[in-house]
């Protein structure tokens, strides 16, 4: 699947099922999945079938695995990505966000060729621009214009003086208690209920860490891929190479190897 070409998928999805709804949601456009920051509304659904649609008009030999389609039936994510082309959707990630009015949510799409992520897409409906990176090229802003802007991650600097997006609501809780209490020897930290806006934020320099608790690769697969194409380092708690197919082990983003390791020792003991 050409970038090019899901890229401008992912923004008529956007124009067409997205936006319309924005701020536009009645009651019953409105589902609770597993709690109530955990939505679904008609624009998540609708999307997800339009993206797939497209998708599968143009590559119908891909596999596309999107959010709402897991919820629907799980084995899905269990897939096998050996020997073939695979592309993960989240149709708005963020609902939480946009179901609640604040324009803070994004539509993700990432390229899976034989296991290996090759390229992913953070398109901001608000802002009508992209995050794109494919695999070796580096992560870059793409603006409607046309304008590309070649992003690169924060340098490091000393833990004190970190800020840094963390979503700690999925650490188990003897875990998540110790690691708010450790936060307090960064300098600032925030969370978005956004992984695509966080990923975009860190892409650009803004913050000197990303956390996460728990992995779909719909969230970040394709955030991954772009946070080492500008630059950081990545890695799950344990120190190992995040995989498209793990959906557990955390994910930490930082400068460089060295800060990695001060903020696992010092924040993220888990």
């Amino acid at each position: 699947m050409n970038i090019e070409r899901l890229a401008s998928i992912l923004r008529q999805a956007a124009k067409d099922e997205i936006m319309p709804r924005f701020r536009r949601l009645d009651e019953g456009m409105i589902q609770t999945k597993t709690g109530a920051f955990d939505l679904v509304t008609e624009a998540d659904t609708n999307a997800e079938r339009v993206i797939t649609a497209a998708i599968l008009d143009h590559s119908p030999k891909t596999l596309v695995i999107g959010e709402e389609a897991v919820a629907a039936n799980p084995a899905l994510l269990s897939s096998s990505l050996e020997d073939r082309n695979t592309v993960y959707v989240d149709p708005v990630d963020g609902t939480a966000n946009f179901a609640g009015g604040l324009p803070l949510f994004a539509v993700m799409a990432a390229v899976v060729q034989n296991g290996e992520p090759v390229a992913g897409i953070i398109y901001d409906p608000m802002g009508d621009d992209f995050l794109m990176a494919e695999k070796g090229c580096g992560t870059w802003q793409v603006f409607p214009d046309g304008r590309r802007h070649r992003l690169r991650y924060a340098d490091p600097v000393p833990l004190s003086e970190m800020g840094g997006l963390a979503s700690t609501a999925f650490f188990p809780f003897e875990q998540r208690r110790t690691i708010l209490g450790n936060l307090a020897k960064v300098k600032m930290i925030a969370g978005y209920r956004c992984a695509g806006h966080e990923y975009r934020f860190a892409a650009g320099g803004n913050v000197h860490f990303l956390a996460y608790g728990k992995l779909m690769p719909w969230d970040h697969v394709a955030g991954a891929l772009m946070m080492q194409e500008c630059g950081a380092h990545v890695a799950k708690f344990d120190g190992s190479a995040y995989r498209p197919g793990d959906v557990d082990g955390g994910l930490l983003v930082a400068p460089d190897k060295a800060s990695w390791d001060e903020l696992k020792r010092e924040v993220f003991a888990v």
